[in-house]
């Protein structure tokens, strides 16, 4: 893909061409979403730059895209181009589709940007078929915000869990929650295995503690649904990796770097002594620091 066809980033909508912790997060949300949307009637509501839709779409029957801004729109129908993926510009707050027009509807870190939170979640469950999911993702303001001191400049109202919970709970009475967050890690893994069990260990002050939650919410996950008998059946863990282990590799290159630069500094610094050491040279170098 060529420079002119990529959307530039801003900070508000995530493309591809990031990398690092952001591209995880993003990805693996979709990478999720998979197991949920084959041969589906699937809404992709705040789509932003395309590519999840287009994730969605290699397994779904019918992926339809919204997102209020228009550039977007217009840079994901020619970046993205399958017969069962369709680009619409709509806001989520006023979807034109009919009603029980979905089986799934995903919507990703759109919550946050929004005044009208529960105009848009009433959107969702009017174009969701009864029986249908909504799968769900967004802040958890008391760790992403009020323990960091960070503010996302394109944030209109970021949620505690309790207020997100309250706004699904609204609609949707059955919720399955998931913890995200970027986390460094070991992992074994049983070879052959297709058993979907997992046992953590977690050093906390020296102490391992067992089966233990791993993770502090960076961000919520949810699928909710109207009856426990329309939940779809989740794992409690999910993990996502790339091939390549870009942020392991990221980290040691840099934690390489450091040390290189700090073994120079060690070599430069032993010299500059023994210099100092020489009398002649030494009485210089003393003179010259002195005018400094």
């Amino acid at each position: 893909m060529s420079d002119s066809e990529e959307l530039k980033f801003t900070g508000e909508r995530f493309t591809p061409e990031c990398v690092r912790e952001i591209w995880y997060e993003h990805y693996h949300r979709y990478g999720f979403a998979q197991r949920l949307v084959k041969g589906k009637q699937v809404l992709d509501a705040a789509c932003g730059e395309g590519y999840g839709s287009d994730i969605l779409a290699q397994v779904s029957k019918q992926v339809m895209a919204v997102d209020i801004d228009q550039a977007s729109i217009k840079h994901a129908q020619k970046r993205y181009k399958r017969d069962n993926l369709e680009f619409i510009q709509a806001s989520c707050t006023q979807l034109p589709f009919a009603d029980n027009s979905f089986e799934v509807v995903v919507s990703f870190e759109t919550l946050e940007h929004l005044q009208q939170q529960q105009q848009m979640l009433a959107e969702f469950d009017r174009v969701l078929k009864p029986n249908g999911l909504l799968l769900i993702s967004t802040p958890d303001k008391k760790h992403y915000s009020d323990e960091t001191g960070f503010e996302n400049e394109y944030h209109v109202k970021e949620l505690y869990q309790e207020e997100f919970k309250a706004l699904l709970d609204r609609h949707w009475q059955a919720q399955q929650w998931f913890s995200q967050a970027m986390m460094f890690s070991s992992m074994l893994e049983k070879i052959g295995s297709v058993e979907q069990s997992y046992a953590t260990d977690i050093l906390d002050q020296e102490q391992i503690k067992t089966d233990k939650e791993l993770l502090t919410s960076m961000y919520y996950v949810v699928v909710a649904a109207k009856k426990d008998t329309y939940m779809a059946v989740l794992p409690d863990l999910h993990i996502f990796a790339d091939q390549q282990q870009s942020v392991y590799n990221h980290y040691n290159q840099t934690i390489r770097d450091y040390i290189a630069v700090a073994e120079k500094y060690v070599a430069l610094n032993n010299k500059h002594e023994k210099w100092l050491s020489t009398p002649i040279l030494g009485k210089i170098i003393k003179f010259l620091e002195r005018g400094k």
